[in-house]
């Protein structure tokens, strides 16, 4: 089936979305293998290089993520979720925590000696839309998207 507009012209079909969703336990192992396998899966769908900027955007973001739901959103025996899809204009990477009562912090610069505290503002940086989001009483999602460049543009 093919969409037309208003002039009668014909627009070839968007392609569709992708989307891998899965669990990891909240370790550093495995938030070492949610980025791991981020960048495997988004080289695979989009053809990107694994050194190109996209990923490496993708891959940090995943990694900031993926860590502050370690560090500040799990509970004993509790895994992380992580969503990946890529839309048509973009890749959206999702984490789920299960600890919906602890917020995200306000985005403050932190002091130059301080070895921690500046992954959201990075993620903020990189992510073309960033967020949070609490579904239900027992859950919290931070998500990103980046918006994907043709090469050279």
């Amino acid at each position: 089936m093919t969409q037309h507009n208003l002039t009668g012209e014909t627009k070839p079909p968007l392609p569709p979305a992708r989307q891998l969703t899965l669990r990891f336990s909240s370790t550093r192992r495995g938030a070492r293998l949610a980025r791991q396998l981020t960048v495997q899966q988004f080289t695979e769908w989009t053809g990107f290089p694994y050194d190109s900027d996209p990923t490496r955007t993708v891959a940090l973001i995943t990694a900031e993520l993926a860590s502050n739901a370690v560090r500040h959103g799990s509970l004993p025996g509790r895994d992380f979720r992580l969503t990946l899809q890529l839309l048509p204009d973009s890749c959206r990477v999702e984490v789920t925590d299960t600890r919906p009562e602890r917020l995200l912090p306000p985005l403050t610069r932190q002091p130059v000696d301080e070895t921690s505290g500046r992954g959201l503002l990075l993620v903020q940086a990189y992510a073309d839309h960033w967020g949070c989001t609490n579904r239900d009483a027992y859950t919290k999602s931070v998500w990103a998207e980046v918006r994907l460049r043709a090469t050279g543009s």
